[in-house]
């Protein structure tokens, strides 16, 4: 693949991106692979972020390695300070571009990857290089949301709005936001023929959820990589995006507000 076809990150690193993936956890992020995992095992986490959820599946499967991968260096280290934090010798970090993994073949015996895929150029051959580094018998299992189904109460058109645009940009930057549903189409294009596809909900419903959720939110539609991608596509102005912010800030003050995010999940046998 050729670096000119590779999608761009449109979330960022602004501190109110890290503040949603730093809340993630093996149990609410992958808890359909959990089951497979156990002490012994070597596992790939791809596009690991700053490694919450890294960390947890390293705990699991001790003393089995884990090889954390991202494409960007700044994040992995946050990743090598949370490994470090918990007291993880079992853990080591790399830049990696799913397309091109610098891995052998056949080298994990489980390859991860949770939000990864939607962002991703080309998921398809993503999936084709997870498996070729993936043993024999080995699973590659992976999780990603799909916006068109988020679901929310009230109903606020500012977050219709917010759905709308961020669908845009994330497609104009090569990614595709509804990538939950997709995902079993991705793992046959890439040639798998025994695939267990499930699905799962974050859903924020209480008044700490939302308050994190919305105020998460309110903040990352105006100074996140979101921000600066809508403007710069010129599909949004700043205007809009303050109607956004207010609009998730209400979400979250509303004691009847409620919010479900869909994902897909897929744990192949390579």
């Amino acid at each position: 693949m050729n670096d000119e076809h590779r999608a761009i990150y449109t979330h960022g690193h602004h501190e109110s991106v890290l503040r949603s993936h730093q809340r993630r956890t093996a149990e609410d992020s992958a808890g359909y692979l959990l089951p497979y995992l156990k002490p012994g095992l070597s596992l790939l986490d791809v596009g690991c972020g700053p490694g919450t959820i890294t960390a947890d599946l390293a705990e699991r499967i001790a003393p089995g390695s884990v090889t954390a991968v991202d494409q960007f260096a700044d994040v992995l280290n946050l990743a090598h300070a949370e490994a470090q934090r918990r007291n993880l010798s079992n853990v080591s970090f790399a830049t990696a571009d799913v397309h091109r993994l610098d891995f052998s073949d056949d080298a994990f015996d489980v390859v991860h990857a949770h939000q990864v895929l939607q962002h991703v150029a080309d998921p398809a051959q993503a999936l084709r290089e997870m498996r070729r580094v993936c043993v024999p018998g080995g699973i590659v299992a992976a999780r990603d949301a799909d916006y068109s189904g988020f679901i929310w109460f009230p109903q606020l058109p500012a977050l219709d709005l917010w759905r709308d645009l961020y669908q845009q940009a994330a497609r104009a930057n090569g990614g595709e936001p509804d990538a939950g549903r997709r995902l079993l189409s991705w793992a046959q294009q890439a040639g798998f023929d025994d695939v267990t596809p499930t699905g799962s909900l974050w859903c924020y419903a209480t008044a700490a959820t939302r308050e994190w959720w919305g105020g998460m939110w309110a903040d990352r539609i105006l100074h996140s990589g979101v921000a600066r991608e809508l403007l710069h596509l010129g599909l949004a102005t700043t205007t809009q995006l303050e109607e956004i912010s207010a609009a998730w800030r209400a979400w979250a003050a509303a004691p009847d507000g409620w919010l479900a995010i869909p994902h897909g999940e897929i744990l192949c046998r390579a």
